[in-house]
């Protein structure tokens, strides 16, 4: 395209259009010419807004005589510049501008107004105006009173804020949306599995209940296995005070079926508060109600009336061997005799059900809820060493003797001396131990072991085994016996006098004689005899297993009065339990070993019923083998010779070895009144199987004529019972005075 000329356009008048020129191009312009602001200027305007000629003079080019420019105000609309908006838009579209470019001269047909404009100062220019580099834009300062506002440098448009790339948004808030997620699925999957405990269980604590499960108590049987005391399923009556109607009309109903009268039953039923300041809600009303019973009670549909699972402590023989075997509570918590010695081994442990229920009405295990169950574990049992029918019929025998004298306290007791099992042991008065509520304190109480005599004469035999053991004296050793003799302030006399003649040993036993006795004491001495009579277990508990066993008491020897030299041989200054004696002669019987006594035979485990046997028994060697049978000999005497004091403890077709005694009993160190009668004996002597111990307590006298009978009758029926064959060969006939 051809360069466009520099030549002003002419408009149809014949004038040129624009501003004009000097004839040397830098002259000022011709003023009052009607073309000044045409297309021509329009055409020559730079990018600035500018026309060539306003270019030249703000670089500096005045026109000639330094003249002012003239200007002519702004024409009508019809006449007006058509490129103004242009002019505007390229200036920026500020005043400033638009009035630097505003038209020379205004249009025809209107009157116009001249402006001389002070022309600026400008430097000089090379003569080509075109190649001269724009000059550089300043901002605009503060409008000098004689600075043209035409020529003012336009002011740089502001850069249009720089908009946000959304894609960066995007993807932010993309990755905040997946790590908000991510977030909330690692906190549910904690919640799910390593919180599910804590939370799961927030809200059931208030909707669980729970419920014992009780475990069942031991049974104690006998050696045969008979149960002695067992527990059976039974339940408990309880009431809910809150919601019983008609207490009165209520323990009507139930008194008949409890047997217990209803006044008592209306209180069980009254309304209280408990510690906690709650309302009570549970009471009892009967324990260990028969299942039978309890079908009845919860027939009634009665208000606030509840039956519940119980355990029932029975006993089948009721007061066969009661005094050994104790009795429990309503809790079945052992409180007396081998219930409470081994409660800890018996009792099991209680197991747990708990279990979600609903609310009100709903009050019901909920289906699918929480429920956990902690199984209850049985107890243990105990197997004795007592039989029963030996243990009934020992206790059929003391009672009709102990009514023939009257007595108050009686004991018999059998003993295995080879094993120390203790196959009876019987008291009396006894009492029923399934009604324990029923019985006096004393009637409950084990004469065996907790009866403390002095055992008078039956010591003896301790004494003269003793002697013979110390080679004091041998089986043929014959003494002259006076009638009577005095230690210290006491004189001892004998009940059969010997007047001095010479006495055998066997014949001293036979007619008791006190006076031979303490001279062979003499000959033995304190220390040595308090010796023997440790070895035989006095002065210390057998440790046969009973609660509260006494242990007697032994005399020191530096405790001795002259008195003591006398009665301590005979069986008096001593205390001992009748169980204590007859472990002593189990000892003569076993061949001088003594072996301790004991009941318990074995422990059946209650969770898979293997058995364990009972602690094995001490034992220890008391007397030689020889002078054991020969002690057991002389024994035989007193059952034997005539006048002897034991004849009526005879066992027909059995060689019978024993000891008559009569005693004291003390209680809290006080002498009671009457005589403790007793009888301790073995048969077959030769070879013996079993020891009996009879002993008997009456405040009247007369228990040494009620304990040989007994004992005879305990032990034939002992042999015969286990079928001991009768001794073949004959007594042995004793000389009492040997010549």
């Amino acid at each position: 395209m051809p360069p466009r000329s520099d030549e002003p356009r002419r408009d149809p008048t014949g004038s040129r259009r624009g501003s004009s020129r000097s004839t040397g191009g830098r002259g000022e312009p011709r003023s009052g010419e009607p073309g000044v602001g045409g297309i021509s200027d329009a055409r020559a305007y730079t990018p600035r807004g500018r026309t060539i000629r306003e270019e030249r003079g703000a670089l500096g080019r005045p026109s000639a005589g330094g003249a002012e420019q003239r200007r002519t105000p702004r024409g009508t609309r019809a006449g007006g510049d058509p490129f103004r908006p242009a002019l505007q838009v390229l200036d920026g579209g500020r005043a400033g501008a638009t009035r630097a470019g505003r038209r020379e001269s205004a249009p025809t047909g209107r009157s116009g107004v001249v402006r001389t404009v002070q022309a600026r100062p400008s430097r000089a220019l090379p003569d080509d105006d075109f190649d001269a580099p724009p000059a550089p834009r300043r901002r605009p300062g503060p409008r000098r009173p004689d600075r043209p506002a035409a020529r003012r440098a336009p002011r740089k448009p502001r850069k249009p804020p720089r908009l946000a790339d959304p894609r960066r948004r995007l993807r932010l808030g993309t990755l905040l949306v997946l790590a908000l997620f991510a977030a909330i699925g690692i906190r549910l999957v904690v919640l799910q599995t390593v919180d599910t405990p804590a939370y799961a269980g927030g809200g059931v604590a208030g909707r669980l209940t729970g419920v014992d499960l009780p475990a069942p108590r031991g049974a104690i049987y006998d050696s045969t296995g008979a149960p002695l005391a067992q527990s059976v399923e039974a339940r408990y009556v309880f009431a809910d005070p809150t919601r019983v109607k008609n207490r009165t009309a209520t323990a009507r109903a139930l008194s008949p079926l409890l047997g217990l009268p209803a006044s008592e039953l209306a209180a069980r039923m009254k309304p209280r508060t408990r510690e906690n300041g709650r309302a009570s809600q549970f009471e009892y009303l009967a324990r260990g109600v028969s299942i039978p019973t309890a079908k009845k009670i919860m027939a009634l549909d009665l208000a606030g009336i509840g039956v519940h699972r119980d355990e029932r402590r029975e006993v089948p023989g009721a007061d066969l061997a009661a005094n050994l075997l104790g009795f429990t509570s309503q809790d079945m918590v052992g409180l007396e005799g081998l219930e409470a010695r081994y409660d800890d081994l018996l009792r099991g442990e209680n197991g747990r059900r708990v279990y979600e229920v609903g609310q009100g009405d709903l009050g019901a295990p909920i289906p699918g809820g929480y429920s956990r169950t902690t199984p209850p574990k049985p107890g243990n049992s105990l197997e004795l060493t007592i039989i029963r029918d030996l243990q009934f019929k020992s206790q059929q025998v003391l009672r009709g003797q102990m009514v023939k004298a009257q007595g108050s306290v009686g004991v018999a007791i059998v003993l295995d001396p080879h094993t120390g099992e203790v196959l009876a042991q019987a008291s009396h008065p006894t009492y029923n131990a399934a009604k324990p509520d029923e019985s006096e304190p004393t009637d409950r109480e084990d004469a065996a072991t907790s009866f403390v005599v002095d055992p008078g004469s039956i010591h003896k035999a301790i004494t003269f085994g003793a002697a013979l053991q110390e080679g004091v004296v041998t089986p043929d050793t014959a003494l002259p016996i006076a009638d009577t003799i005095r230690r210290g302030d006491t004189t001892f006399r004998d009940t059969h006098p010997a007047n001095g003649q010479k006495m055998s040993l066997a014949g001293m036993l036979a007619y008791s004689s006190n006076v031979g006795t303490i001279e062979i004491a003499g000959k033995l001495g304190p220390d040595r005899l308090i010796d023997y009579q440790k070895r035989f277990g006095l002065g210390q508990p057998t440790g046969e297993g009973m609660p509260g066993e006494a242990s007697g008491r032994l005399l020191p020897a530096e405790q001795w009065s002259e008195s003591s030299y006398g009665s301590v041989p005979i069986g008096h200054s001593v205390d001992a339990t009748p169980l204590q004696m007859a472990a002593a002669y189990g000892a003569i019987a076993n061949n001088g070993t003594y072996v301790q006594p004991h009941l318990i035979k074995e422990v059946i485990s209650g969770k898979d019923g293997s058995r364990t046997p009972g602690k094995a028994p001490v034992t220890r060697s008391v007397l030689s083998p020889q002078n054991a049978a020969a002690l057991r000999t002389m024994l035989q005497a007193v059952t034997t010779v005539d006048g002897a004091t034991g004849l009526a403890a005879a066992v027909p077709g059995y060689q019978v070895a024993g000891k008559t005694g009569t005693g004291i009993r003390y209680v809290d160190g006080k002498q009671q009144p009457g005589e403790v009668g007793s009888f301790i004996g073995m048969a077959p002597a030769d070879n013996p199987r079993f020891v009996v111990a009879v002993f008997v307590w009456s405040p009247g006298g007369g228990g040494g004529a009620v304990a040989a009978p007994a004992f005879r009758e305990i032990m034939g029926f002992t042999l015969s019972r286990y079928r001991v064959p009768p001794s073949a060969a004959k007594p042995p006939k004793f000389e009492v005075f040997p010549r």
